[in-house]
């Protein structure tokens, strides 16, 4: 994990599972809340912090993840993956250099989602022999 990252977070809905990771987050990462608005706006508004430099990472929560890894990808410099299970949040980092994680705020359990994000700050820099997809994604 990079030395206490900062992250961006916005979800559009309140359950356990949101509250979790904002607690997790809270407690390992410097974190900036995005609130008060609809999931397009906030996923748009998460993904232009990190396109901007201004945070290293985001994290979004919607009913499926899906609509909002969507908007994301939408802001230039963002590569924003959705993430059903540790193991692909982390490779999404590793091998994709992804910048944002998206998460289903109803499908996944408060410890998976946490598992998730916890997974996905844990590696500290893409696989190198994955730098020439990486750059090709970059450049798109």
């Amino acid at each position: 994990m990079v030395s206490t990252p900062s992250v961006a977070f916005a979800a559009d809905d309140e359950n356990d599972t949101t509250r979790a990771v904002i607690a997790y987050l809270d407690s390992h990462t410097e974190l900036h809340m995005i609130e008060g608005v609809d999931w397009v706006e906030m996923a748009v508004a998460v993904a232009a912090e990190v396109a901007s430099g201004e945070v290293d990472y985001g994290v979004l929560m919607c009913w499926t993840g899906t609509g909002t890894a969507i908007a994301a990808n939408k802001v230039k410099g963002v590569r924003a993956a959705q993430a059903s299970d540790p193991w692909i949040a982390e490779n999404a980092r590793r091998w994709n250099d992804a910048n944002v994680l998206t998460l289903s705020l109803k499908q996944l359990s408060p410890d998976e989602a946490v598992a998730c994000v916890d997974a996905f700050l844990v590696v500290d820099e893409p696989d190198a022999d994955e730098k020439a997809q990486i750059d090709r994604l970059k450049s798109l």
